[in-house]
């Protein structure tokens, strides 16, 4: 399996058929190096909450594309009015579809969908825990740290995505702890340094994380899992 960093949050995994990306923030992201014309063979977007630097570019991507979009049910209701194909879950719902099993998990943040000036109502936000073929993935989604996590260390997670930016989501700091309570084998951080408000040292956090490896991805760098 292999985990393609693109910045802020996003990611794409990718295993024999199967192409998800993770909050594709894409065409509006200042340190994005994709173009969207690469996307065209995602088979599965998954959002984590409904804010515009997560839900970023899903409709684009799943129109070209005619990916499935798994969200929580009221993005999915939201995004069905663009004709996508979606699967709504709610946190702790756990599902096995024909690339592997998804588990929705909690997350401590907002999710409103800005919208021609409104604020529409985006559920809860949530992570995901993905497993394929036995390798697990976990992305925290924009999340503060919460004891939540310490449940998450049975799952035997295999690579954890934590942010690490601070002011909208956990810091250097309370991301070591998270990776404490979650021990993953492999820890990337994400959700730092794409806007000056999250600016944060990878390196800091890579040197202060005792029980897991920090593996440091530059955009559009791949790791093997």
């Amino acid at each position: 399996m292999k985990l393609t960093y693109l910045g802020h949050a996003a990611v794409i995994i990718e295993e024999g058929k199967f192409k998800g990306i993770i909050d594709p923030f894409i065409s509006s992201n200042p340190i994005a190096k994709i173009d969207m014309n690469d996307l065209l063979d995602i088979t599965h977007v998954f959002v984590t909450h409904g804010h515009s630097d997560h839900i970023g570019d899903t409709v684009e991507i799943a129109k070209q594309s005619g990916a499935l979009v798994i969200a929580n049910a009221e993005i999915s209701a939201y995004l069905s009015k663009f004709n996508l194909k979606t699967h709504a879950m709610h946190i702790g719902g756990r599902t096995k579809f024909d690339f592997g099993t998804v588990k929705m998990t909690s997350a401590v943040h907002g999710s409103g969908i800005s919208e021609g000036g409104n604020i529409i109502c985006g559920g809860n936000p949530c992570g995901f825990l993905i497993e394929i073929n036995g390798k697990k993935i976990y992305h925290a989604g924009d999340t503060g740290l919460t004891y939540d996590m310490k449940l998450i260390e049975d799952e035997n997670v295999d690579v954890a995505l934590l942010p690490i930016g601070g002011n909208y989501t956990m810091d250097i700091d309370d991301a070591i702890k998270a990776a404490d309570f979650i021990k993953p084998k492999k820890v990337v951080p994400i959700h730092y340094n794409t806007f000056e408000i999250i600016k944060a040292d990878p390196e800091e956090y890579r040197k202060k994380v005792r029980n897991s490896e920090v593996i440091i991805l530059n955009i559009k760098e791949s790791i093997n899992i």
